[in-house]
């Protein structure tokens, strides 16, 4: 046979049933799925004899051993945590599981070997694969599931009941609840630091937190949270709310709690959330707290708005800020992670002409269908895990803060949306300095002043080196700190959990991989070096202001407001 030839022998039986069964599947997607049109992909399925005899070779031998085991009754265990509890040892179901890792490491090996051009391609077939596999596991599966099985027979039957009910609930709400919609209440259990809306326009209200130390720094805290989610992310309960310790730190709190949006509210545009949102919820945090220079703070989506507003004043001469902290925040989209699978000119063009009013319809990007692309991008822990737990086995959902904030999902504006996806995860000429932003070029290097730049290690929507790269765009002092864990629970980390840990290393180098070779790793949370940085910017400490607003902007409700319960 030639030294290369196409998967057909695969197909014809040389190697196992199961695996070239999945590889003709994958060459269907390939050929049906618009994400691959264009492309010669018929190369990628051809492959040298030698790596595919290496592969069946592999294959039969652990196939053998496991056919081995099963044949002598010899219990089964997985690492696996699909397949981690006892049941999973016995023969039968253990044979199950077994023989499906084997077949899934087989492909994805299988798909490592071959020879597809280009890096997003490859991402997307892989992402495919692994989408197929999730969905395929026999945990996924009442009748193959013997701890699903267990407790029908434990319940006499009414976790199927209470399964069922489940997945109407949720079909009827329109996405998969990780967390019971009661088993928290805004403003009750979540975002009840005391505080009071001060101000409130179509955009945003912003809250001014009262203080909970006896003296205060002098200059305010300006918090910009993301506009994707709800604000209380960072007001989460009393132990573990960002805004709670600021307040205990001695520092004054202002933070915008964005609306979510409608369709009566679907043409806002990013130069309005930068004008009429951020730039007016600073200068009301100058006008009330009488201060001119706050330290300013953006998380996520956040900090890109709060980076663009400030690059926008200071084009306009305004560069009084004492500080700017970004916390997994992108300002340069080198390297967006998996998000970049779904990301090309067809997709913005499409989401231009139907949500983004070009040449087309002005619409809402719903908050459920980013949830449900977040959740899909990691299946087996944000997707199968929950189908499980909640339709297969009937249990209830974990009551956690940050899933049910997770859950709480807002819709974004077509023409905001549109403008984002092509300025920065397509193009990525935020960073240019050309673009046009509120009647002058937005230049993130007009931004002078000390930035505390936040990024976490296992973060798959901000990758940390590319929120590394913002070392690069801002022209003040930086300081780089690296926390542990992911997006979200790597910066909602209170010190007194004495959890994870934290990387740090005074000298900020062009290279991330130098700076990090060099850090030094601490325990516990980054929040205690945050704490400590942001003190020697927040000006001399005063009697604490027990009143909120002023003349001009009394309090208007209390916190935590009327927009976060939209």
């Amino acid at each position: 046979m030639d030294n290369a030839h196409t998967l057909n022998t695969l197909w014809s039986g040389q190697v196992p049933f199961i695996a070239s069964f999945a590889v003709q599947q994958l060459r269907l997607w390939v050929s049906t799925n618009p994400w691959f049109t264009g492309q010669d992909y018929n190369a990628w399925f051809e492959l040298p004899r030698e790596t595919l005899d290496s592969l069946q070779s592999d294959y039969q031998q652990q196939w053998c051993e496991l056919g081995q085991r099963l044949l002598t009754g010899q219990p089964f265990s997985f690492e696996d945590r699909r397949f981690a509890s006892g049941n999973w040892s016995q023969p039968l179901f253990g044979s199950l599981a077994a023989f499906y890792l084997l077949n899934a490491g087989f492909l994805l090996k299988l798909l490592d070997q071959l020879p597809i051009d280009g890096k997003k391609p490859r991402q997307r077939l892989l992402y495919l694969a692994e989408q197929a596999i999730a969905a395929g596991a026999p945990s996924n599966f009442l009748a193959s599931n013997p701890d699903a099985l267990q407790r029908v027979v434990d319940t006499q039957g009414s976790s199927l009941l209470t399964g069922l009910m489940h997945l109407a609930s949720d079909l009827q709400e329109g996405k998969m609840r990780q967390c019971d919609a009661g088993a928290f209440k805004v403003g009750v259990d979540l975002a009840n630091t005391p505080g009071e809306v001060v101000f409130e326009n179509e955009l945003f209200q912003l809250i001014q937190y009262y203080p909970q130390s006896e003296t205060q720094y002098r200059r305010p805290v300006f918090i910009v949270p993301p506009s994707i989610n709800k604000y209380y992310i960072l007001d989460l309960r009393p132990d573990n709310s960002m805004v709670r310790h600021l307040l205990l730190q001695g520092h004054p709190v202002f933070l915008m709690s964005w609306r979510n949006f409608d369709q009566e509210h679907a043409g806002t545009t990013w130069d309005d959330l930068i004008e009429t949102g951020i730039i007016k919820g600073l200068q009301l945090t100058r006008e009330i707290s009488g201060e001119q220079r706050p330290n300013c703070v953006g998380f996520c989506i956040g900090g890109t708005l709060l980076s663009s507003a400030l690059a926008v004043l200071a084009a306009r001469g305004d560069k009084e800020i004492a500080s700017v902290s970004l916390l997994t925040t992108f300002l340069d989209y080198l390297d967006t992670g998996p998000i970049d699978i779904f990301v090309d000119e067809q997709l913005v063009a499409y989401r231009e002409r139907t949500i983004g009013g070009l040449n087309g319809p002005i619409g809402l990007f719903k908050g459920e269908d980013m949830g449900n692309t977040f959740s899909l991008l990691r299946p087996n822990d944000l997707w199968w895990n929950y189908n499980v737990d909640k339709y297969l086995k009937g249990q209830k959902s974990i009551p956690l803060d940050l899933l049910f904030w997770n859950n709480d999902s807002t819709n974004l504006p077509g023409p905001m949306y549109c403008w984002y996806l092509r300025h920065t995860y397509l193009q990525n000429d935020l960073k240019s300095g050309e673009l046009d932003c509120c009647g002058v070029k937005l230049d993130l290097r007009a931004i002078d002043a000390p930035a505390y730049i936040l990024a976490t290690h296992d973060d798959h929507i901000v990758p940390w080196k590319s929120a590394y790269a913002s070392t690069e765009l801002l022209s003040g002092t930086k300081r780089f700190v690296l926390g542990a864990s992911g997006h979200i629970a790597g910066v909602i980390n209170p010190p007194a959990k004495e959890k994870r840990h934290y990387w740090t290393n005074n000298r900020v180098t062009k290279n991330p991989e130098t700076w990090f070779k060099n850090a030094q790793q601490h325990p516990g949370s980054w929040w205690n070096d945050w704490f400590v940085w942001l003190a020697e910017h927040a000006g001399e400490r005063q009697p604490s202001v027990l009143s909120t607003g002023n003349a001009q902007h009394p309090a208007l409700e209390s916190a935590p407001g009327r927009y976060v319960m939209q």
